[in-house]
């Protein structure tokens, strides 16, 4: 069973008693942690309570009792919050970064992979090397997020800015010192990104010099052969096809993002716009319209960059027009809303009233020039 530490769930406490009693010989030790759980509780001291938890764990499944164990670790998953693992001071080459606890709209095709790639690592399966790759904005790193948070790890990305150095050779040999540190975390408590390796990989350090690539490439292939394989790499990168095979070889799987269909991106569209306007004033739904919009689109763009449209559609609109932010929204594909079209409008399959709302023209003109044309 993989020993990671999780943070305070209230349902815990009901639970525990509950285990307690379906495990014989381990019953006075499991009052002692009940005691100590309500005790570091009300400390709010959240380090020892999941200290704790992951002790209660451990003896369950020592004494046979997987599946609860297994049920405990995946309660615990759930909690609201999380306790850092580290400060990770010393680390010069990675950061820690915070990541949203919010489920992430994904394809159920790429669903799969991510939900796999979690299983994988969880199950210690000797596969520690993921390579996501597909379009800006189509999930890849915040998939990565996710991963952490369903195991309840840090996130620990690599840092470019100190990790490429203009001076000959320097660049090399931060990266073998990258993989030094990579090898001293932790083990089963953190994630690694490589967020757009090719940044890395892929660019010359200096334009003049194809050798001191081949450095970089050269080290970092032999290090990440090397790499200690209880902590996950998770890498990113947009431009999958300029990569070398001998790199591609490196990674235990490649999960490509770039497989959103146009219902799947309909669908994660409705759901953004659904959460914005739950924060706005004085806008309403118009769903349909709104989906119309998007099937007049030739290509919807992918979430991350569908997500920045609405919001600032919504932030921009005029507060007293409850569904100006779907003109706004419009116009972001179709540019100048001055040099209304109102037959390209019509022609679109827009109705007098969603004219209206994109356009600002009332309903009788409209009608009255549809006719006339």
């Amino acid at each position: 069973m993989q020993k990671l530490i999780y943070t305070y769930c209230p349902k815990l406490l009901t639970f525990v008693p509950s285990c307690a009693m379906l495990t014989n010989g381990v019953i006075s030790m499991k009052k002692q942690n009940l005691v100590n759980l309500v005790r570091y509780h009300v400390e709010k001291n959240n380090d020892a309570f999941a200290s704790e938890v992951a002790e209660i764990a451990r003896e369950f499944d020592a004494n046979g009792d997987s599946k609860i164990a297994q049920y405990l670790m995946e309660l615990i998953s759930t909690a609201s919050f999380y306790v850092p693992q580290s400060n990770y001071k010393n680390l010069k080459y990675l950061r820690k970064v915070e990541y949203s606890t919010r489920p992430l709209m994904l394809p159920d095709i790429i669903e799969e992979d991510v939900i796999g790639i979690a299983r994988a690592i969880s199950n210690k399966s000797e596969l520690s090397k993921f390579l996501f790759y597909g379009s800006p904005g189509c999930g890849k790193t915040e998939s990565a997020y996710q991963i952490a948070r369903v195991l309840a790890r840090d996130i620990l990305i690599v840092d470019f800015e100190q990790l490429v150095d203009s001076r000959l050779g320097e660049t090399a040999k931060n990266v073998a010192l990258l993989f030094d540190e990579v090898n001293h975390l932790p083990y089963n408590k953190v994630i690694v990104i490589f967020d757009e390796i090719d940044s890395l990989v892929l660019d010359r350090i200096n334009q003049n010099d194809l050798r001191e690539m081949g450095r970089v490439t050269s080290v970092f292939l032999k290090e990440l052969d090397r790499v200690n394989e209880h902590i996950p790499i998770i890498a990113t990168t947009n431009l999958y096809d300029n990569f070398d095979k001998a790199l591609l070889r490196r990674f235990d799987a490649t999960v490509s993002f770039d497989r959103y269909s146009k219902e799947d991106l309909i669908k994660i569209s409705d759901s953004l716009l659904v959460a914005h306007l739950k924060k706005a004033q004085n806008a309403k739904q118009d769903m349909r319209l709104f989906n119309k919009i998007l099937k007049n689109l030739a290509s919807i763009p992918y979430p991350g960059e569908i997500k920045q449209i609405i919001k600032t559609s919504i932030a921009f609109s005029d507060e007293s027009s409850e569904y100006d932010y779907l003109r706004k929204f419009y116009y972001s594909f179709y540019g100048n809303s001055d040099s209304i079209d109102i037959q390209q409008l019509s022609e679109r399959g827009f109705t007098t009233r969603e004219i209206e709302i994109l356009s600002r023209i009332p309903k009788s003109s409209v009608s009255r020039k549809l006719r006339d044309q």
